[in-house]
C-alpha cells in the first residue's frame, strides 16, 4: 500500500519536508516513488507550502492513503481530496 506523507530533510532545528509518495512498509528515509511538493515550516507564510495539484489529484485517484498532516496541507492549498 502506498502513502502520501512527509519526508524530513534539513539540519537540527531547521526542518524542511518533502511531500512524497512512498510504500508504507518502508522507512521514511528510504526510496520514494514520487515527490509532489514541499513544506517549509520556518519560511514566510506565503512560501511554506508548494504542492503540484495535478500530481496530488492523480495519486489520490489511484488510491493513495494520505497522512493526517499532509491532508491538512492539501486542504490549506484548496485541493480537493475526492476520489474519482
Amino acid at each position: 500500500m502506498t502513502t502520501m506523507r512527509l519526508k524530513r530533510f534539513g539540519s537540527k532545528k531547521r526542518p524542511y519536508y518533502r511531500v512524497v509518495i512512498q510504500d508504507n512498509r518502508k522507512a521514511t528515509s528510504s526510496v520514494t516513488i514520487d515527490e509532489v511538493g514541499y513544506y517549509h515550516p520556518i519560511a514566510e507564510k506565503d512560501q511554506q507550502v508548494k504542492l503540484d495539484a495535478e500530481k496530488v489529484k492523480m495519486w489520490i485517484s489511484k488510491g493513495v492513503q494520505v497522512s493526517p498532516t499532509v491532508k491538512n496541507l492539501i486542504n490549506s492549498q484548496g485541493i480537493s481530496l475526492e476520489r474519482k
